[in-house]
C-alpha cells in the first residue's frame, strides 16, 4: 500500500525574536557580532564525513571563522590530530557532549550556519534543531541526509567536493541577508513539535484500528 512517512521532530522554542536569542547567545559564548560562526553537532566518527568537512575548512583558514564541534565519538582523538595537522586550532573549538538542552540551543542558535556534509545519517534531528533556531544547514547534494532541503530556500547544497563546499561556505560569509532568509524558510518548512508529532502518529494509529 501507500507509503507515509512522519518526520522528526524538535523541541526547541524561543519566547523573543530569533535575533536577541541569537545575540544573547553570542554573548553568553564570548562571540562578537561580526563573527563568522559554524556548527557541528553529532558522533565524532569519520563515517559523518568529518574529514572532508576539516579539510575544506582548511582552505578557509585566511578567514576570520569560529567553527564548534559538539559531541563525543571514537575519532574524537584523531578529528583533533587532524584540526592540528591542518592548522585550524585558532578556528575550531571542541565541545564535548552537551546534555543541557537549554545550553546546547545556545550554540544552535549562535552559529550562521550548521555545517553537516553527511553521507552516513538518513534522517538527521540535528538539521531540524538547527532549523528550529533559524541555522540552515550546508549539506551534500543527493545524500540522503539532505533529502529534506530544496537548494537555495530551506538550506544549501553543492557537490562532493572540497573546493565546492569550502566555495559555498566562504560565499555565504559574504551574504549575511540571505543565510537569515533561508534560515526563516527552514524554520519554516522542517521543524515540528514532538506534540504535533505524536499527534499525527496517533491518528494514524487510530485510523489503522478503525480500517480492522
Amino acid at each position: 500500500g501507500r507509503v507515509e512517512v512522519v518526520e522528526n521532530g524538535n523541541d526547541f522554542v524561543y519566547d523573543a525574536p530569533i535575533e536577541i536569542v541569537r545575540c544573547e547567545a553570542r554573548r553568553f559564548l564570548g562571540i562578537s557580532e561580526d563573527e563568522s560562526v559554524f556548527l557541528f553537532v553529532g558522533q565524532h566518527i569519520w563515517e559523518k564525513n568529518i574529514s572532508f568537512l576539516l579539510h575544506a575548512l582548511a582552505l578557509l583558514k585566511d578567514l576570520r571563522f569560529r567553527m564548534y564541534f559538539v559531541g563525543t565519538g571514537y575519532a574524537e582523538n584523531g578529528i583533533k590530530r587532524l584540526t592540528n595537522e591542518l592548522d585550524l586550532s585558532s578556528h575550531v573549538t571542541f565541545v564535548g557532549q552537551i546534555n543541557d538542552r537549554e545550553r546546547l540551543k545556545r550554540y544552535y542558535a549562535a552559529a550562521n550556519l550548521f555545517l553537516f556534509p553527511s553521507l552516513y545519517d538518513n534522517a538527521p534531528l540535528v538539521v531540524r534543531e538547527a532549523a528550529a533556531m533559524q541555522t540552515p544547514s550546508v549539506m551534500l547534494q543527493d545524500s540522503t541526509a539532505s533529502e529534506i532541503i530544496m537548494n537555495g530556500y530551506n538550506g544549501f547544497l553543492c557537490a562532493h567536493r572540497l573546493e565546492d563546499y569550502a566555495g559555498l561556505i566562504c560565499r555565504l560569509m559574504l551574504y549575511p541577508e540571505e543565510v537569515r532568509r533561508v534560515g526563516f524558510h527552514a524554520s519554516q518548512t522542517i521543524v515540528r513539535s514532538w506534540s504535533d508529532v505524536v499527534d499525527e502518529v496517533l491518528d494514524r494509529y487510530v485510523h489503522l484500528m478503525n480500517r480492522g
